[in-house]
């Protein structure tokens, strides 16, 4: 249930500076986004699957800590990424 390599690699030449830019924090928040959508559709359809309702919620979690981040470090940069997902907020 992990994200292929390809799809990593999309997101990551998206979102980052470069192709290895795995640490940038908006990078991050967009494979968890995707991640995130992986599982709740997992989720829907696997409706007594505890443990990935609870990795649902890990994930959410630490999103919104980094979104918190984002916000408090670029504000602007913050709005075109939540824009750019999909996010409401």
């Amino acid at each position: 249930m992990a994200l292929s390599k390809e799809t990593v690699a999309e997101i990551v030449t998206k979102f980052g500076s470069n192709e290895k830019d795995t640490g940038a924090s908006d990078v991050q928040i967009a494979l968890l986004t995707s991640r995130i959508n992986q599982l709740t559709e997992h989720c829907r359809h696997f409706k007594k699957d505890k443990s990935g309702q609870r990795s649902l919620l890990i994930l959410v979690g630490h999103r919104r800590r980094l979104l918190k981040y984002v916000q408090r470090t670029n504000l602007e940069g913050y709005r075109a990424l939540i824009k750019e997902l999909g996010l409401r907020k």
